[in-house]
């Protein structure tokens, strides 16, 4: 698949059929995530590939609440954890990116680098999905404490990101995109 036509037909996929996706594959996906590059090349990436349903049930759990006429309900994304045979937790660890190698953190960015690093590296990780034919949608909006606690996340590390992975049950929705002379300064802002 060309690169042009996987960044414009990529979607946020919230239904999956039960499908299984092969160890090779989820592999595959992840060899992806790992090429993206990062602040001195430090990888602070750590995907957690979970299958157990009770666990990604429980994961699910941690998500934000939607309300709908009144009365709070599950989100979508939720459903897409708990219905996907796969969910990659993508966790950060935080003490390289942003820093010199004596550890001093090198601008205002630094303390957070690494969620541009996670960000490059999930970039990739739903591109190489979306070549193999899976979907995925990108969730941040969880109890990272419980989430960490859930799946074991120990040290430096915090859980920055998700995505549910699985067999597309149908298209996702096409989201309107502004005018690229809205967003493209020249020289100047």
């Amino acid at each position: 698949m060309d690169i042009f036509e996987a960044i414009k037909n990529r979607r946020s996929i919230r239904h999956y059929k039960p499908d299984p996706v092969d160890d090779k594959t989820v592999e595959k996906v992840l060899e992806a995530a790992h090429w993206a590059p990062s602040w001195g090349n430090q990888q602070c990436w750590r995907f957690v590939v979970v299958r157990d349903p009770r666990t990604r049930s429980a994961v699910a759990d941690t998500l934000a609440k939607v309300s709908v006429d009144s009365e709070w309900v599950e989100n979508a994304a939720a459903l897409s954890i708990r219905h996907a045979p796969v969910l990659i937790v993508v966790c950060a660890e935080k003490s390289g990116a942003g820093r010199s190698g004596d550890g001093a953190l090198l601008n205002e960015k630094g303390e957070y680098w690494y969620m541009f690093d996670i960000a490059l590296a999930m970039q990739n990780l739903t591109l190489a999905a979306h070549a193999l034919g899976l979907g995925t949608v990108i969730v941040g909006g969880f109890d990272v404490a419980r989430v960490e606690k859930i799946i074991g996340v120990t040290g430096d590390c915090t859980a920055v990101t998700m995505t549910p992975l699985g067999v597309p049950a149908g298209k996702g929705q096409v989201s309107p995109r502004k005018k690229l002379s809205e967003v493209i300064f020249m020289e100047k802002f």
